[in-house]
């Protein structure tokens, strides 16, 4: 397992016991320590930060970065292109198709 990159001032918590169902958890920020988190990822070219809130073996919340690449398909194309992205994949082929019934 790879290290765990903390999101520096963001600190998620459990919601109180008194929450509403729909309330899954608050997220307290510490804005000068935040900034500078995210600052920094800019930096570094991230145009988005994927936090993933996670609890630990001792049940304390926390946010951590999710540094998770796909491999091998930097050059490979969306499979789902945003709208109004002209699509330059060639048309799928006609074998197989006979027993669609429509």
């Amino acid at each position: 397992m790879s290290d765990i990159e903390f999101a520096d001032g963001i600190f998620p918590k459990a919601p109180p016991p008194n929450a509403p169902d729909f309330v899954k958890a608050q997220i307290k920020i510490k804005i000068d320590d935040a900034i500078a988190f995210l600052e920094s990822k800019r930096d570094l070219g991230e145009d988005w930060i994927d936090l993933e809130v996670k609890v630990s073996r001792a049940g304390k919340w926390y946010a951590s970065v999710d540094n998770w690449q796909e491999d091998g398909n930097e050059n490979k194309p969306s499979s789902n292109p945003s709208p109004g992205t002209p699509s330059t994949t060639a048309e799928p082929p006609q074998e197989g198709w006979e027993d669609i019934p429509f």
